[in-house]
């Protein structure tokens, strides 16, 4: 995995414009492995490896026996990646990894509660679509054979937690906020490894995965390029909840001119 390491805003519009068709993910430290949050939760709390396969399962089971009593169609819960998405949404660690298809995006969640420095992560998804990156292991795993939106393909290649694999993709149908953040979903066919050991394990003769650091001091300046995009939590989480939070940007970013006194 190649990381660079900015030293201005110009410098990140200028390398996102260079990976055309990428899908990005932001992480607010730059430390942080490139993994699920289902995968942090396991590593911090179940520490026999053993059982991780069963402890996801009965997670699904438990959310889909009670998650209709809130659904209007509680049949989208028979669909493994829209049941996921669902879980994901509303904050139940997945295996899933949220990306999006701009780095402005990712920019911006990166960034918003950083401290230090952050990270974005930039994901070759046309080398996956098109095959031109193919798991060493099982070059017959290719994005067709496994995409989890087909029935049953889920629990063969996905669930079993054997398959060191990666897909990319969205659901059938997709929600007011994958449509807001231009989101897309990572699928890793194992929790017990990061993004990028699953990655190393692929045959390609193209650059995977790209670490773009954030310094902390160029923050400020990107915040502020990010709002006059319109890139604020208001915009990515439609409804009352995404204003509110994005009133925490408007305390913090004072405009000249703008705020005057009582």
């Amino acid at each position: 995995m190649q990381t660079t390491v900015l030293t201005d805003w110009q410098q990140f519009m200028a390398l996102t414009t260079q990976l055309d068709g990428w899908a990005f993910r932001g992480q607010q430290n730059a430390a942080w492995l490139l993994e699920s949050s289902l995968s942090r939760t396991m590593r911090d709390y179940v520490q026999d490896r053993g059982q991780w396969r069963s402890r996801e399962e009965r997670a699904i089971r438990v959310f889909r026996r009670k998650a209709h009593n809130f659904l209007a169609h509680p049949a989208l819960l028979g669909d493994d990646l829209r049941c996921l998405a669902l879980m994901q949404h509303h904050g139940a660690p997945t295996r899933l990894l949220d990306f999006t298809k701009s780095p402005f995006v990712a920019a911006f969640f990166a960034l918003e509660r950083a401290t230090g420095d952050a990270a974005v992560f930039a994901l070759n998804t046309p080398a996956l679509w098109n095959n031109r990156a193919l798991p060493r292991a099982n070059p017959l795993l290719t994005r067709d054979v496994i995409d989890p939106r087909v029935h049953d393909n889920f629990q063969q290649h996905f669930f079993s937690n054997t398959n060191e694999i990666l897909w990319s993709g969205e659901p059938t149908e997709m929600d007011d906020r994958l449509v807001a953040q231009s989101g897309t979903f990572v699928v890793p066919g194992v929790i017990d490894k990061s993004l990028q050991a699953i990655l190393d394990g692929y045959e390609s003769n193209e650059e995977l995965l790209h670490k773009i650091v954030l310094p902390k001091s160029m923050r400020m300046d990107a915040m502020k390029w990010l709002y006059r995009m319109n890139i604020t939590n208001a915009s990515l989480f439609p409804g009352l909840d995404g204003l509110a939070r994005s009133i925490a940007v408007e305390l913090e970013i004072v405009w000249s001119g703008l705020v005057t006194s009582p």
